[in-house]
């Protein structure tokens, strides 16, 4: 009769067993998005956006500065607290700033080139 439960006891209590694991503690806890949007990173996340906008021609040049500036700023973040996730939102929003700077650029001088020429 010792495997017969106790009447008193709460069935939907955690037994001993489970208390004795360790349980995650601030950041080190899981969230929603699995990791993958990097919420504790804005520098990084907002320069992954702005990369996007910095790829247009022309108009988004200041788009691709921004994009460069945070991109940077989200990976010293990253690298300040390892914690904290970002760092292929900030290389991206790195790139897409050079490319759109770049491509911009190329514009401009296509623009003011064969303006120049046709007269």
């Amino acid at each position: 009769m010792t495997d017969s439960p106790n009447p008193n006891e709460n069935p939907y209590s955690a037994s001993q067993a489970d208390l004795s694991q360790p349980q995650p503690v601030g950041d080190q806890e899981g969230d929603v998005t699995g990791g993958v949007i990097p919420y504790k990173n804005p520098h990084a996340l907002i320069g992954y956006y702005v990369g996007y906008a910095g790829l247009l021609p022309v108009i988004g040049i200041p788009f691709a500065i921004a994009a460069i500036c945070l991109g940077i700023m989200g990976l010293k973040k990253r690298r300040a607290n390892p914690v904290i996730r970002g760092s292929a939102h900030a290389v991206f929003a790195i790139v897409a700033g050079c490319l759109g700077l770049l491509c911009g650029a190329g514009f401009l001088v296509m623009f003011f080139g064969l303006a120049i020429g046709t007269n």
